[in-house]
């Protein structure tokens, strides 16, 4: 059995800040924490994995320029897609149409959810964002992906808010809450002695039912928009010649096939950073 685990890190146990999530400056003083408790949840997910059956596993490291999770820690036997500045799959690069499975370890809710624990879509310049209408962060985009692939995505660990978003979209889905949500900077996190065990068993047990979750795939042809904060966000992603303007705020792209709009967008948001680094 070969599984595919997309790897984020502000779902991660522990971890309720930026300053968790970045690097280790002054800014970031804990992020070689953090790193570690990435590697921790991931490699229980591996376990996991390992204890139903898989004899195969690529992890994508998909936080930030993809250089976080500590290849020498990890579980011996896995391989490891990390850097950044090529690929056309965003967070779920690697994966393909020979995977059985697909999971998601340390995700987020989406932008404007209560509760959810450093909650953002992508970047920290977008409101909103909708796939064919419906209000969606990055848990569905990358569902998407591995559906377009015909991959079902059978697991997620992530706060509870993270947890119940990808329960509402995906039928089936074993999930493994590692923390509770106060705020978007505060939560009740549970030890990691608990979590890894968690996560572990959850992940076993996703894979063995994994016959039970269809592929997600959202209706084509695909319309994502994204809402930003600022209307200078807009003002550089409109440059593209694919998006759509419909408002001060709002672009929208639209293509025939989902994985061509899920690339889109990620084109889109990375033009919108001049907008975001323009700022005075």
């Amino acid at each position: 059995m070969k599984v595919f685990i997309s790897a984020d890190i502000e779902g991660i146990t522990g971890l309720v800040s930026w300053s968790h999530c970045g690097r280790p400056d002054g800014k970031h003083f804990d992020f070689p924490f953090a790193r570690r408790m990435m590697t921790h949840d991931v490699n229980a997910a591996v376990r996991g994995a390992r204890a139903a059956g898989a004899t195969e596993i690529v992890i994508k490291d998909s936080h930030g320029t993809s250089k976080n999770l500590l290849i020498d820690e990890l579980e011996a036997g896995v391989r490891l897609v990390s850097g950044h500045g090529a690929g056309i799959d965003g967070m779920m690069q690697g994966i393909d149409e020979t995977f059985d499975a697909a999971m998601l370890v340390g995700y987020h809710a989406m932008a404007g959810t209560t509760a959810g624990i450093m909650e953002h879509t992508i970047t920290g310049g977008v409101h909103r964002l909708r796939i064919n209408g419906i209000p969606c962060g990055e848990i569905a985009l990358s569902a998407g992906v591995a559906g377009r692939y015909g991959v079902p995505l059978v697991f997620i660990s992530s706060d509870e808010a993270g947890c119940a978003e990808a329960s509402e979209r995906i039928f089936g889905i074993r999930t493994a809450a590692v923390k509770k949500g106060i705020g978007r900077y505060m939560g009740e996190c549970k030890h990691p002695s608990e979590t890894g065990p968690l996560i572990e068993e959850t992940a076993r047990e996703s894979l063995i039912h994994r016959s039970a979750v269809r592929p997600w795939l959202p209706s084509e042809p695909t319309t994502i928009a994204v809402e930003f904060n600022r209307s200078e966000e807009a003002d550089m992603g409109a440059k593209l010649f694919f998006a759509k303007r419909v408002d001060a705020y709002t672009l929208e792209v639209t293509f025939d096939s989902y994985l061509e709009a899920h690339r889109a967008c990620w084109n889109l948001m990375a033009m919108s950073f001049e907008g975001i680094s323009a700022q005075h």
